[in-house]
């Protein structure tokens, strides 16, 4: 449920308005070093404050609790949290009776009979993802020379990014985009066949992010206009590179030693300035709907980072898995 991996594992924990959000990470090596400082630059990059973005301020400093001795991992669970300390509860007052359009409060309140914790999107809100990026800052540490890159290239329907978020925010509506994310240095022969192929594991990470809907690999959807001449990657060397790369890295599910590429499709953020109509669920009757709050206008602007994390999250299970990695990856001086 809110655990993930075999090895490298992570388990989220908090709500957008509770007191703190965070991660846990078991079967991290011993020996790495890692401090406080380490976390901030991709922390930073995930903040909100540019055009496009929330205005809720979160400082978002890590706070180290377990796992950590004299600036290096001990082989015990890593413990981090955020404190929330930049709430306004009072806006998501009347989302009890009115839910948003395309996002879980509804099927929250039903899940969990009312119980769950409604402020912010509780649970399900974008800013646990603040865990995910804390635990990939710890597995891009592990991979090494693995370079994992994720970049917004599409927003609104254009590739012009800046124009397309002046729109939306001219219109008060929200806006989705695709983000692309390249692997390189990847070894050959990670992953396993059918319900442990790399797309498998990959996707199932990169579908717990909030607003995620599709996912593709190389030529992704494209395949499907192709003739298989035209699609398949000619092998011209014995490290596997081939003279296309279609597959986007991989075959029958295992690494093949090319760039591994795939893209995402991140939808608008639910809460829009627009008026909506939803179901009222103390009347049962429709129901106009005016989300106040603070919200992101395309919330795809702060997922690049995201996915860097869990991708690298996932190869650093991977090469757990493959033994890539040891146990212990520092000395003693």
């Amino acid at each position: 449920m809110n655990s993930f991996g075999k090895i490298f594992r992570i388990s989220i924990f908090g709500e957008s308005h509770g007191n703190m959000v965070g991660v846990i990470v078991d079967g991290v090596p011993a020996g790495l070093p890692l401090t406080h400082n380490d976390f901030l630059a991709d922390l930073n990059r995930r903040k909100s404050g540019a055009k496009g973005t929330t205005p809720r301020s979160e400082a978002d400093q890590p706070k180290i609790m377990t796992g950590v001795f004299n600036n290096y991992t001990t082989g015990a669970p890593l413990t981090i949290v955020f404190e929330n300390t930049n709430t306004q509860s009072k806006d998501y007052t009347k989302l009890r009776e009115t839910p948003r359009p395309g996002h879980a409060d509804f099927v929250a309140s039903v899940k969990y009979g009312g119980f769950e914790d409604y402020r912010g999107g509780g649970h399900f809100s974008g800013r646990l993802t603040l865990g995910l990026v804390a635990a990939g800052v710890i597995a891009k540490k592990l991979i090494g020379p693995i370079n994992i890159k994720a970049k917004l290239i599409e927003a609104g329907g254009i590739t012009d990014i800046d124009s397309a978020i002046d729109k939306a925010v001219a219109d008060g509506d929200s806006i989705g985009g695709i983000i692309e994310c390249r692997i390189n240095e990847l070894p050959i022969g990670i992953g396993e066949p059918f319900f442990d192929s790399v797309e498998a594991v990959l996707s199932h990470m990169v579908f717990s992010i909030p607003a995620i809907k599709g996912i593709e690999f190389g030529s992704g959807f494209m395949a499907a206009k192709m003739k298989g001449s035209e699609h398949n990657d000619l092998l011209i060397s014995l490290n596997g590179k081939t003279s296309t790369n279609n597959a986007g890295g991989i075959n029958g599910g295992i690494t093949n030693g090319n760039e591994l590429v795939f893209r995402v499709a991140v939808k608008p953020t639910s809460s829009t300035s627009k008026k909506q109509i939803t179901m009222n669920i103390k009347t049962g009757k429709l129901d106009e709907l005016e989300i106040q709050g603070r919200h992101d206008t395309c919330i795809a602007l702060r997922v690049p980072v995201v996915l860097e994390a869990a991708t690298s999250i996932v190869i650093a299970d991977l090469l757990m898995q493959e033994h890539h990695i040891e146990r212990i990856v520092g000395k003693i001086d």
